[in-house]
């Protein structure tokens, strides 16, 4: 096993990036995948969601980011929660991620931790999904960093794409150190076939990005808030509905690319 790391990020809120890094997540899990969800997120939605509360959680990835290379293997054992959420394992956000723009200040290679980091999970996982705060900064940057796949759902919605320019600024600004590029896909979401604004916007955008825009198209589904509400998957709602469709084919479509 040597887990693929897919890094779900833009820097606009509101387009579905913690509803794509847990039902992605779900539908690889349901397909037999190794899964795991890393909260990256201070306000930490993706752990929430999970029914997993700040006063249960006794270790996060603050703790991860902060301490030195020799306690990362021991502190993962008590960071992950294991099959929190439809068989995936998470390890849970934390509002101190926040600080660590200051805590990192004299921090060396600061912006590989996470990739350092994850080497003592690899052989544990098929993918580790990064559930991404929308700003730029050290967080974003240890996400983009560590990256096999950058997945950007970006809302079929004209204001949506000004989040796209934001996160591909700061992709030219990584490109310009990495040995590699950063390789990414777009994902199309909260598509509501009814409106022209959104049939205009998903045309534009596989104009504009061509082949690095996925072909599943993820539709609007109430599901996804019931199941945000509930703190499960959209699999046990309707595994038939709309939005659990269209991630499962999203994951078949990302399995396909190794």
């Amino acid at each position: 096993m040597n887990a693929k790391v897919l890094t779900i990020a833009n820097q606009k809120g509101g387009v579905g990036k913690t509803t794509t890094s847990v039902t992605l997540g779900s539908a690889l899990a349901r397909m037999g995948r190794k899964v795991l969800l890393l909260d990256l997120d201070p306000h930490a939605c993706a752990t929430l969601h999970a029914r997993i509360f700040p006063e249960d959680v006794t270790a996060s990835l603050y703790d991860i980011f902060l301490s030195e290379e020799e306690a990362w293997p021991s502190l993962w054992s008590r960071v992950i929660h294991t099959g929190a959420l439809q068989g995936m394992d998470i390890a849970p956000g934390h509002i101190r991620l926040s600080e660590l723009e200051v805590d990192f200040r004299e921090r060396r290679a600061k912006g590989a931790v996470l990739t350092r980091s994850l080497m003592a999970l690899k052989d544990r996982y098929d993918f580790i999904i990064l559930d991404c705060p929308p700003h730029a900064g050290v967080l974003l940057v240890n996400a983009l960093v560590a990256a096999d796949l950058l997945i950007i759902p970006i809302q079929t919605d004209f204001f949506a794409l000004h989040g796209l320019k934001l996160l591909f600024d700061t992709l030219h600004i990584l490109n310009k150190v990495l040995p590699t590029p950063i390789r990414y896909r777009a994902v199309p979401t909260m598509y509501d076939r009814r409106a022209k604004a959104c049939t205009r916007v998903l045309e534009l955008m596989r104009h504009k990005m061509g082949e690095a825009v996925f072909r599943t198209v993820i539709s609007v589904d109430t599901h996804f808030r019931e199941a945000s509400a509930r703190g499960c998957s959209i699999y046990d709602i309707d595994a038939r509905s709309r939005g659990a469709l269209g991630y499962a084919s999203l994951a078949q479509e990302v399995q396909g690319l190794w």
